[in-house]
């Protein structure tokens, strides 16, 4: 997705740049692409921890507030999975989608379902039972960051992640249910094949094993899944994840 700065220092950086976080999952999709085509990229490292995206500065790049954001020749871009297919298609090598319209419509559907959980599922049940303490603000915090802050659905789990009891228990309970039964699909269709869509290497997996990654570092039930676990060891071997994941993020 195409965005158009407030903050118009990014429209001059000529190149890639990402803007991104070490323990962000989403940054994890776009850096292990970076790595699998061998692009030269810029740096921009935003500590989430020291809450460095909570600017003015940030909010004039991503209007959300949110890692990662490219900047590719001036052209800000944001959304992880948006952004991966615009990296598969301006630099098509090698190729990260199939030939075959059917798969990739099925690697679609895949990076679209990612997406649509992110808040509901990953990021409630990350944030519960691992970042929510050390990612909680202070009321000046809150505060500036409501200031900054216009979408309502982050305003919303924000404001119940970081005060209080934290999220509701329902929420997390419906977190882990719709992550069991996705994992089940995954589980199903690598019975059938290497990767998720077909025997290739493609973006649904990028899009994917920074989940596993991350929901592993919150003990999510993966001896469940012994074909999604194999899998999940056969990428963490290509050398596009020891750069794009673990130079960054040793262990979530």
């Amino acid at each position: 997705m195409i965005v158009t700065p407030t903050n118009n220092s990014v429209t001059e950086l000529e190149g890639l740049h990402l803007f991104h976080a070490d323990i962000s999952n989403c940054s994890m999709r776009v850096r292990i692409v970076l790595a699998e085509k061998n692009l030269p990229w810029t740096s921009h490292h935003l500590d989430l921890r020291k809450k460095e995206t909570m600017t003015a500065d940030y909010f004039g790049i991503h209007p959300k507030g949110l890692v990662p954001t490219l900047v590719h020749d001036g052209v800000v871009q944001i959304e992880s999975n948006e952004i991966i297919e615009y990296l598969d298609e301006r630099f098509p090598d090698p190729p990260l989608q199939p030939a075959s319209p059917l798969e990739r419509q099925e690697v679609k559907d895949w990076l679209r379902t990612a997406t649509e959980i992110h808040v509901p599922a990953v990021k409630t049940l990350i944030y519960t039972r691992k970042i929510g303490k050390v990612l909680r603000k202070t009321p000046s915090e809150d505060a500036i960051y409501r200031s900054l802050q216009r979408d309502p659905d982050l305003l919303a789990f924000h404001g119940r992640a970081s005060f209080g009891d934290g999220l509701p228990k329902e929420d997390v309970e419906a977190a882990e249910q719709t992550l069991l039964r996705l994992f089940d699909r995954a589980e199903s269709e690598l019975e059938r094949h290497q990767w998720l869509v077909g025997d290739h290497f493609t973006l649904a997996d990028v899009s994917w094993v920074p989940l596993h990654f991350t929901l592993i570092g919150v003990d999510f039930p993966f001896y469940h899944y012994p074909r999604v676990s194999a899998w999940a060891d056969a990428i963490r071997e290509r050398p596009s994840f020891q750069e794009g994941v673990l130079r960054w993020c040793a262990k979530f």
